[in-house]
């Protein structure tokens, strides 16, 4: 009963300090829940959104998830009604082998705000496994001098399962020799022990055969058994003595496999067979038995399989020195592993944001976890990325980090960051782990349509045929995608006299501009207007260009006489003294033409007379002038033709219209008056006139033909005028006109006619 109360005050304590380490690891934000193992997956543990107070919607908005510590799936969180789900057979025994009590710690992390929730689910165990033995048989060799009451250590049996689920009792099979004693080791474990209740006889009986049975607290409760096998011997009066009862042991986890650990020795004081020892393992687990073995001669002690400092710390062993005789001594072997360098750090991605807005500042780009599985300096790691680039790594809760944008970003800077994410561990040598993110920056519209520059100038020549490409007016964008398709339209001109619509046309794909129709440059020698580039971004941007066209002049006009009139109605006569001396103004030609520039340089000569080098034109006014005396011999009447041409050059024109000169000619026909009375009559020079004087509307130069009259008095007359209708080239014109008396004074201006 002593032995009974003792056990369960001791299995309260235990309970009692791992609740107390389960209070004092979680923090008063941490809930708790709970689960038996080998529960079904999608088993209902609680409804994480009620117990924290949030709202279901609030879930998924805010990208709710739950991340356990080991980083595995072990649960599932419902965004649509905020169940915390088992999304996996829990197996206590594989979580937390036989630590007690199991938890799981995990954290439920919401976005938008970044904000976490610490919770823990303690596994529950239940009774799915058996107490098993290691050794099918356990061989035990007793004196058969040994005094009633000795007890002799069994090996245990070996329960995965914890609390009142684990290892409770032993039995052994009925005799009249032994019965079971259990044996705390302080540990919350129990042994046990064989002790003798009725004395041997080797020569009755040299051996015994029982069964030991293991039974754990499982309701309905669940056993396992062992063969015991009892050699009864000869009388062996001294057992085997270690020089000390612990030793200990570092080793390093990469300490190869086969190397040699220790040589434990134990002296026996008998001789012969009684005094020959062998080690063994005693109450060894299954771990202890794969990593060490024992050379049983000897008792030199070596490693069989690799150490993890992260799996296993420590090694408690106990060794069993055995004489011939059946006399035995325990010793503890206490091996501690020491931890190297051999884990790199762990990166875990949460969530990553790989495509971020321009405009957008400070964006969550990444939340990740790291961690390390070694210990002290080697656990201890560091993140970073490289300088240069626009983003900054912040710690949020505990291990988790997150990426982050320090600025709005610009496209048209750089459309495209690769991080590297490098987690370093500070241990020797120094581990690291890198992660790269590709990030990329997707347009917003930003950026208007710009041109290279603010004005153009066009240049147009007039009668151009209508649709004539005369330029562009491009704008460029430095957006990308719709936001840089640029539509080309012209404004409303800032003159409002000004017809654009129907002189100017756009292309508004790309702003190459056209003329409508054909210009005049004597109508339109210049126009204004304002090219708009808009894009088609959300929302669209736009710029202008200021584009002046200006009308180049083509040689389209003919000279046009201005004196003489050319609707007057009757020829016109000239009046020239006799005595006129070199030199004397007889008239002066005055024409214009509505070309400009050198199309417009008028030139006057002539080129044909009655009597040559009696009258001559100058050239650049127009003024017809004797240049000599006249003679009796000169004729009375005079015929002068007169040449007025402009200075232009044929434009090439894909219709070969005007593709020379254009040429007006003045005719001055010289009369001389027979009397006061008579009426004189002019005829036209004889002869053909030269060829480029025939054509006045077809290709080549412009021409336009007068005739005149000029008459010769020897009195005084008055000043009468007679004007001639223009005589076409190679065809007869009857002269039409009055007489005009002769008079000693001349006249000193010519009379036009011009139809």
């Amino acid at each position: 009963m002593e032995i009974g109360g003792a056990l369960v005050l001791r299995k309260r304590q235990v309970l009692i300090i791992f609740v107390l380490l389960g209070l004092s690891q979680a923090g008063p934000e941490s809930v708790r829940y709970s689960v038996a193992e080998e529960t079904e997956i999608g088993s209902f543990v609680a409804n994480l959104a009620r117990d924290l107070g949030l709202g279901v919607e609030e879930l998924s908005s805010r990208e709710a998830r739950v991340v356990c510590d080991d980083n595995e799936k072990h649960l599932h969180l419902d965004l649509l009604t905020g169940d915390l789900l088992v999304n996996e057979k829990l197996d206590r025994e594989e979580l937390c082998d036989s630590t007690e009590p199991c938890v799981l710690h995990f954290q439920m992390v919401l976005e938008n705000p970044l904000q976490f929730f610490r919770a823990e689910l303690h596994i529950k165990d239940i009774n799915d496994h058996s107490p098993t033995f290691l050794d099918k048989e356990i061989v035990i060799k007793i004196s058969e001098s040994t005094i009633i009451g000795t007890t002799f250590l069994m090996e245990s049996a070996q329960d995965l399962d914890v609390g009142s689920n684990s290892l409770q009792n032993y039995t052994v099979s009925p005799n009249s020799h032994f019965y079971i004693k259990i044996q705390d080791s302080g540990d919350g474990k129990i042994y046990p022990e064989l002790v003798l209740h009725r004395a041997l006889d080797h020569e009755e009986e040299p051996e015994l055969r029982l069964t030991l049975i293991a039974l754990d607290g499982g309701s309905p409760p669940r056993s396992g058994t062992t063969s015991v096998l009892i050699k009864v011997l000869d009388i062996n009066d001294n057992a085997p003595e270690f020089p000390q009862r612990l030793y200990e042991v570092q080793i390093l986890e990469d300490t190869p496999v086969g190397s040699w650990i220790i040589t434990v020795s134990a002296k026996d004081l008998d001789a012969g067979n009684h005094g020959k020892i062998s080690y063994t393992f005693f109450h060894a687990s299954e771990d202890i038995r794969k990593t060490f073995e024992i050379n049983p001669l000897s008792g030199e002690v070596h490693l069989r399989s690799h150490l993890d400092f992260e799996a296993i710390q420590s090694y408690i062993i106990n060794i069993q020195a055995t004489d011939g005789g059946g006399l035995s001594e325990e010793c503890t072997l206490l091996v501690k592993v020491i931890d190297i360098n051999d884990n790199p750090p762990e990166v875990t991605m949460s969530s990553i944001t790989k495509i971020i807005p321009e405009n957008a500042s400070e964006t969550l780009v990444a939340l990740f976890s790291v961690r390390d599985q070694d210990t002290g300096e080697n656990g201890r790691v560091v993140c970073s990325i490289q300088d240069y680039l626009p983003f900054f790594l912040k710690r949020t809760f505990k291990n988790f980090f997150t990426l982050v944008a320090e600025k709005a970003l610009d496209r048209e800077e750089r459309a495209e960051y690769n991080i590297t994410i490098t987690v370093t561990d500070m241990g020797t040598p120094r581990l690291k782990t890198e992660h790269n993110i590709t990030v990329l920056v997707s347009d917003v519209n930003d950026n208007a349509p710009a041109f290279t520059q603010t004005s153009y100038t066009l240049s147009v020549r007039e009668n151009s045929s209508p649709a004539l490409h005369t330029g562009s007016a491009c704008a460029t964008v430095r957006d990308a995608g719709a936001n840089a398709q640029v539509t080309y339209s012209l404004l409303p001109p800032l003159d409002p006299h000004v017809p654009l619509a129907s002189l100017v046309s756009i292309n508004p794909d790309n702003g190459h501009l056209f003329a409508l129709r054909s210009l005049d440059y004597e109508a339109l020698r210049a126009f204004e207007f304002r090219v708009g580039p808009a894009d088609r971004g959300p929302p669209a941007l736009s710029s202008q260009a200021l584009v002046r066209v200006l009308v180049a002049d083509d040689n389209d006009n003919a000279p046009f006489v201005l004196y003489p009139l050319q609707n007057a109605s009757a020829p016109c006569t000239e009046l020239v003294p006799r005595a006129a001396e070199a030199g004397y103004l007889v008239t002066k030609v005055v024409a214009v033409d509505g070309d400009s520039g050198q199309n417009a340089w008028l030139s006057y000569q002539l080129l044909k007379a009655t009597e040559p080098g009696l009258f001559g034109v100058w050239a650049h006014n127009g003024e017809v002038r004797t240049a000599r005396l006249l003679g009796e011999r000169d004729a009375a009447k005079h015929r002068l033709v007169v040449l007025v041409k402009d200075n232009g050059e044929p434009p090439l024109s894909v219709s070969s219209l005007f593709l020379f000169s254009v040429l007006v000619f003045v005719a001055v026909r010289l009369c001389r008056r027979d009397g006061a009375a008579s009426v004189g009559r002019c005829s036209v020079p004889e002869g053909p006139f030269p060829g480029h004087l025939l054509d006045v509307s077809g290709t080549g130069t412009l021409s336009q033909s007068y005739q005149y009259e000029v008459c010769l008095t020897g009195g005084t007359g008055t000043n009468e005028f007679k004007f001639l209708k223009p005589i076409i080239p190679n065809l007869p014109v009857q002269d039409t006109g009055r007489h005009i008396g002769e008079n000693e004074n001349f006249r000193n201006s010519f009379g036009f006619n011009i139809q």
